[in-house]
């Protein structure tokens, strides 16, 4: 999926600019979801630790749809983006947590698995 929308973001940048916006966008889109998967799958599997990136992505979305939702309907004030930072933070603390101890425990079952090395 990575490599495919490699090739998409490669095709629409040296085609021009003009008229190519949407498969630059499902490059970097097929990117981000190729990547992500990876990033899970090794995470889950005890292989290799990437809690922050994949604590990250859900404060960003939510952040992003409330204040884009907001402002479809009203100009959102500066001050909006404090109480949603708080509950972006207070999210990404409590994933962070339960990430770090899923990969710590996936990492002792690996471990376990190839005989303690």
């Amino acid at each position: 999926m990575i490599f495919i929308g490699a090739i998409a973001c490669a095709i629409a940048w040296l085609s021009g600019v003009t008229g190519h916006y949407a498969l630059l966008g499902v490059g970097l889109a097929a990117v981000a979801i190729g990547t992500l998967e990876v990033t899970w799958r090794e995470h889950m599997s005890g292989f290799r630790s990437h809690a922050v990136l994949l604590a990250l992505i859900p404060p960003l979305v939510l952040h992003s749809v409330v204040l884009l939702g907001l402002s479809g309907f009203i100009r959102v004030p500066r001050w909006v983006n404090l109480p949603v930072l708080a509950i972006d933070l207070a999210l990404f603390t409590f994933l962070y947590k339960h990430l770090r101890r899923r990969y710590a425990d996936a990492r002792r079952e690996r471990l376990f698995a190839a005989g303690g090395r």
